[in-house]
């Protein structure tokens, strides 16, 4: 397989984290989004939507979106549960994590790592606010849940942890919130865990 991604991507790097957890050998392509590299002709044929990660399949098909990646890697291995409304869970908090977290947690920290940030103050503040908003929903059932769905570790898990552990880089304390910063924790302890600029 190879993966066309960049470092500093959270979504790149949930991908690049489940394959290594799963042990499955792949090329890693490093494109410069910052300089336009995912909105070339040759790229859009790959992902007509301009974004990274892209998984290239070794039957030479492509896909696009994280979670759609980490769907498709993760079926039919113990990142994925096993009941009906435990997968319709985990999908769950995966459409939250795109939704209600990553817009927010993950857009600020960009921001700010890209120069991007001048002139956006009111900006960043009111998505910070809602970012806040997130990790509060986060904590309230981390207090009494050790994973997001059936207390085992799974994709769930990896589409949250990617941008929650680097919410500090985009101005957000996570000091407040105990039950995440324990979860963080046991995320780092799994099995193949590497950090997110290990290429």
């Amino acid at each position: 397989m190879r993966l066309y991604d960049n470092l500093s991507s959270g979504n790149g790097y949930k991908v690049r984290l489940l394959l290594r957890q799963l042990g499955i050998p792949f090329d890693r392509v490093d494109l410069d989004i910052t300089r336009g590299e995912s909105r070339t002709a040759e790229f859009l044929e790959r992902n007509p939507n301009g974004r990274i990660p892209v998984l290239e399949l070794d039957s030479g098909a492509f896909l696009w979106e994280s979670n759609a990646i980490l769907y498709y890697l993760a079926d039919s291995t113990a990142f994925f549960p096993k009941s009906r409304v435990a997968r319709s869970r985990a999908l769950q908090w995966m459409f939250f994590e795109q939704y209600s977290h990553e817009p927010y947690i993950a857009v600020v920290r960009h921001w700010i790592h890209t120069g991007l940030s001048a002139g956006r103050e009111a900006e960043i503040e009111e998505r910070r606010s809602r970012g806040h908003a997130a990790l509060g929903v986060m904590q309230r059932h981390l207090a009494d849940h050790e994973y997001f769905v059936d207390d085992r570790y799974s994709i769930a898990d990896i589409a949250l942890y990617a941008y929650t552990h680097v919410a500090h880089e985009g101005g957000f304390d996570l000091s407040g919130y105990p039950a995440i910063g324990v979860w963080l924790d046991r995320v780092r302890t799994q099995p193949g865990h590497t950090p997110i600029d290990e290429p």
